[in-house]
């Protein structure tokens, strides 16, 4: 957790700081969530054309896997940016 988006945790109740990190918690694991359904079904649009098996063709599998690695390198890039950005903003005191 990045202290500096929050402000100082340490100034907070022992019972406020334990909810706040539970929250934040909360909150990263609902936007992994999100992300995570966002690639399925972009990928699985993208790629999946028929039902004509339970199983993917090998089409339809490489389509899939370069989707997914794309989706994951774009969405590490955005984060390295975003943490490079916070960085060089200013903090509150």
């Amino acid at each position: 957790m990045d202290k500096s988006m929050l402000g100082d945790l340490d100034s907070l109740p022992e019972g406020d700081k334990l909810r706040m990190t539970a929250m934040i918690d909360q909150l990263q694991i609902r936007d992994s969530l999100r992300m995570y359904n966002s690639l399925v079904e972009r990928c699985f649009t993208d790629c999946v054309d028929t039902f004509r098996r339970k199983t993917l063709d090998k089409q339809e599998e490489t389509c899939v896997r370069r989707c997914a690695e794309k989706f994951l390198k774009h969405s590490m890039r955005v984060g390295m940016r975003f943490a490079e950005l916070n960085q060089g903003a200013p903090t509150q005191d």
